[in-house]
């Protein structure tokens, strides 16, 4: 990971399957991102694309799958042409999901995107990140 890193954590009282379902499953993901549609097959080396609607806008991001382990680790890369700039590998980002096992059985998500530009803008996605992860919390876990 390159430049200034954002970061995220939460633990969610659900084994590891079950949150790596979460995290790649199109319905369950659009439960946690804002309606976001999600494409891929999740194969290493396939395009991702997100798609929806922001602030009355639609956007559709893109990247590549880097690493999918199930149920250990979900690496991907991004770019968001909401972003202002050129659609060119340099200002393309990695977003990682590291999957653990908790001592209560659970599981402890962290995340961690690079590429912010300086730390303000770093904290900045921490916070969102860190929204986006509570409610993978609230999808995931039995009512």
């Amino acid at each position: 990971m390159t430049g200034h890193i954002a970061r995220a954590q939460t633990e969610v009282a659900a084994d590891r399957e079950r949150v790596w379902e979460a995290l790649t499953d199109p319905e369950q993901v659009a439960r946690y991102m804002m309606g976001t549609r999600v494409e891929t097959d999740w194969a290493v080396g396939s395009p991702i694309t997100w798609s929806g609607e922001m602030d009355g806008k639609p956007y559709e991001d893109k990247g590549e799958v880097l690493r999918a382990d199930p149920g250990w680790v979900l690496e991907v890369t991004h770019y968001s042409p909401l972003m202002g700039q050129e659609d060119r590998p340099e200002n393309y980002h990695t977003v990682r999901y590291e999957l653990a096992s908790s001592e209560d059985g659970g599981t402890v998500v962290t995340l961690s995107q690079d590429g912010c530009s300086d730390e303000q803008q770093a904290e900045q996605f921490s916070q969102s990140w860190q929204g986006m992860l509570d409610e993978l919390k609230k999808v995931v876990e039995p009512s």
